[in-house]
């Protein structure tokens, strides 16, 4: 969950020492606790999966071995009442390249599999890249936290909507989250599916580039409901529920960055059909340079029932 310029002293150690700690149990093989499963989720929350399952790699590698790409498939949703194991096979050892494979596991089943893979450091002399979204700044803008406390002082929020706001704005925060566009937060009109967030992790993450890439995957897994935006869900004469789900989740780490700075994500649905939508997210540096890409394809399918 988001927040505001709160103090963010408080909450400098909830991420790197509680969401995304892990505990090696045994050669290649860790053990993920203190799982957040965010209100309204089927499941676990994907990001912390993903995060877990990255830490876990990064300790089996070289020091000058950087991520440079993972691709993740969720087979299975999991709970928060029991560890996820996570086991890491060495697939490649390369001089500039090597891969690793990790197996998220729990109550004896695979619930999540990542394929990763590392590189050293090189220049080139040809690079390009898109050029940033001009788009306001962080300053100014209400973040989400503050968004979902004016929705529920609202007339027109339905109690079903409600009931969902109060136990969001109990959950820990973990981040900032600020919309460029508030209508975002709300879903209540329909809205092309793209969209700008400002993001960044409260406290201080350290010097390890390792663990910004790890909290960066963290809050990358919100993106699946930009696919959702044309439908106006939580609108008042809206009748529309909505199920869903991720099914897999790939990121490219393009440039260093520290994810405890404002980074801009950008998000965009081109297709949902067939009780799937394709989602694409890029993650800016304020400077302007492109730091990551992402792509998650997941469930989006209306709840027959509400019909």
């Amino acid at each position: 969950m988001a927040d505001s310029d709160s103090d963010a002293s408080r909450n400098e150690n909830i991420l790197t020492d509680s969401f995304l700690h892990l505990e090696e149990i045994d050669v290649n093989l860790y053990r993920g606790v203190n799982l957040f499963h965010p209100t309204g989720a089927r499941a676990v929350y994907g990001g912390q999966v993903v995060a877990h399952a990255l830490r876990a790699a990064y300790t089996t590698v070289q020091s000058e071995h950087h991520a440079h790409s993972v691709h993740c498939y969720f087979l299975k949703g999991g709970s928060a009442d029991n560890p996820i194991l996570y086991y890491v096979d060495h697939t490649r050892e390369g001089r500039t390249y090597c891969n690793r494979n990790v197996k998220a596991i729990q109550d004896g089943a695979a619930i999540f599999t990542m394929q990763a893979s590392f590189k050293k450091a090189e220049t080139d002399v040809y690079t390009h890249q898109y050029s940033m979204p001009d788009v306001p700044g962080p300053e100014g803008l209400l973040s989400s936290l503050e968004i979902m406390e004016r929705q529920l002082k609202s007339d027109n929020v339905s109690e079903r909507r409600k009931q969902y706001l109060e136990k969001r704005l109990t959950e820990k925060v973990t981040y900032e989250n600020r919309p460029v566009n508030e209508q975002y937060s709300s879903k209540e009109e329909p809205m092309a599916p793209f969209t700008y967030n400002w993001v960044r992790a409260l406290g201080h993450i350290g010097d390890d580039s390792r663990m910004h890439q790890c909290v960066a995957v963290y809050l990358s897994d919100s993106i699946l409901d930009v696919a959702v935006l044309p439908g106006g869900i939580h609108g008042t004469n809206s009748r529309r529920r909505m199920f869903m789900t991720s099914l897999d989740h790939s990121v490219w780490f393009h440039n260093p960055f520290c994810i405890d700075e404002w980074m801009l994500y950008e998000k965009e649905s081109p297709h949902c059909g067939d009780g799937r939508a394709m989602t694409l997210g890029r993650l800016w540096k304020r400077d302007g340079t492109l730091a990551m890409s992402v792509a998650q394809e997941g469930v989006v399918r209306t709840f027959k029932s509400s019909l």
